[in-house]
């Protein structure tokens, strides 16, 4: 539930985010691009037809937050937090997400083939039938997640925790995996080793 609604103000072209911070407030048909900032806290907050393209964020927090068809056209995320956060038909083309935590993320469905996820913490996220083909997602702590139906043919899985990927429901074809992970991928399917 938000207290407040901010429609349509274009905060981009470098404009700073550093410090700001917001709870519960909606924010519709915003243009973050080329935006930066580092340290600011969106706290259950809306965002709608919001552009975050080529916006740089740092240290930032968007916890609890919902995202309607935003897009994050070569957007960087280095050491945020989107615990709880949802998202839902939002475009990640050339998305860079390095470190923080997005655990307990809703990520169901979304094309991510495009991004780049790496060493960042996604413990129990629903990232059912999330559409991962080609995508990296390097070193990612993916315990707990659920990858129902999730399509990770060509993703570079490397030094990912792949605990909770069941093979028998998750496309791995032509992903890419360290030779300890075949090992517990192997496992998932009952397989035992002498």
């Amino acid at each position: 539930m938000t207290t407040r609604t901010i429609h349509g103000i274009d905060w981009d072209h470098g404009d700073d985010l550093t410090g700001l911070s917001f709870e519960q407030v909606a924010f519709v048909d915003i243009d973050l691009t080329e935006a930066a900032g580092q340290g600011a806290t969106f706290a259950g907050c809306t965002f709608r037809d919001t552009l975050f393209n080529v916006s740089e964020h740092s240290g930032s927090a968007f916890l609890n937050c919902t995202f309607t068809k935003c897009d994050f056209f070569e957007a960087t995320f280095t050491d945020c937090k989107f615990v709880g956060s949802r998202f839902d038909g939002c475009a990640f083309g050339l998305t860079k997400v390095v470190g923080g935590d997005w655990s307990f993320t809703g990520l169901r469905g979304e094309d991510l083939r495009k991004a780049s996820f790496s060493g960042v913490r996604m413990r129990e996220a629903d990232l059912t039938g999330v559409r991962c083909e080609g995508a990296t997602l390097h070193r990612v702590d993916l315990s707990g997640a659920v990858l129902d139906r999730a399509n990770l043919e060509r993703c570079d899985l490397r030094g990912s925790d792949l605990s909770a990927v069941d093979p028998l429901t998750v496309s791995l074809k032509g992903a890419l995996i360290e030779p300890e992970q075949a090992m517990v991928l192997a496992a998932g399917l009952g397989v035992r080793f002498a």
